[in-house]
């Protein structure tokens, strides 16, 4: 485990495409195997995180990260999880392990494999988690961390919550933006 910052995509940047299998279908009601960036056109915001089943990291923020997908879901959010990890070395992080991971959590938003690790690239993303917000026309208007908290240590800044509050109430963010930090992404290796 190797911890890494956020890099901070520039905000403004447009939302990268992306159609990746889908680990825990009956998440939503939408058919096939996939979900794209077009599947969630109508979301008032979308909220994008790069995470996986093993890191530390985001076991610290998970709990935390599932309610406010609960909370934020009837105000028009949708948040939606992606694990790039290279599942050859990584078999934790494997499409099978990632089904079983958000069944036993109760993920209220999908969760999808990015085996090529394009869509990890595009975005920018380099830890677990990291994570990015967009607006209606999928610009990028926030990236960084969920809140403070760490494991042993309660949140006190709910930094990502502000954020999704303050877009939904007057369309863009003041509050100071702060990378996330977790475990890089576990990139496959190259001959």
């Amino acid at each position: 485990m190797s911890k890494t910052y956020s890099e901070m995509t520039a905000l403004g940047s447009a939302a990268p495409a992306f159609d990746l299998p889908i680990a825990n279908p009956q998440v939503d009601d939408r058919d096939g195997p996939t979900r794209g960036l077009a599947d969630y056109a109508d979301a008032e915001a979308l909220v994008v995180v790069f995470m996986c089943n093993h890191c530390p990291y985001v076991h610290a923020v998970e709990d935390r990260l599932i309610a406010l997908a609960r909370e934020f879901a009837p105000r028009d959010v949708q948040v939606v999880g992606i694990c790039s990890n290279d599942a050859e070395r990584y078999p934790q992080d494997d499409f099978d392990a990632m089904a079983e991971r958000a069944k036993e959590k109760g993920y209220p938003f999908p969760y999808l494999r990015d085996d090529s690790q394009d869509v990890a690239r595009a975005y920018g993303a380099v830890c677990t988690p990291d994570f990015f917000v967009y607006d209606a026309d999928r610009t990028l208007v926030y990236r960084g961390r969920l809140d403070d908290g760490r494991p042993g240590r309660d949140a006190t800044q709910h930094d990502l919550r502000r954020a999704l509050d303050e877009l939904l109430e007057t369309g863009e963010i003041t509050a100071e933006q702060v990378p996330s930090m977790g475990c890089n992404i576990k990139w496959a290796e190259t001959v």
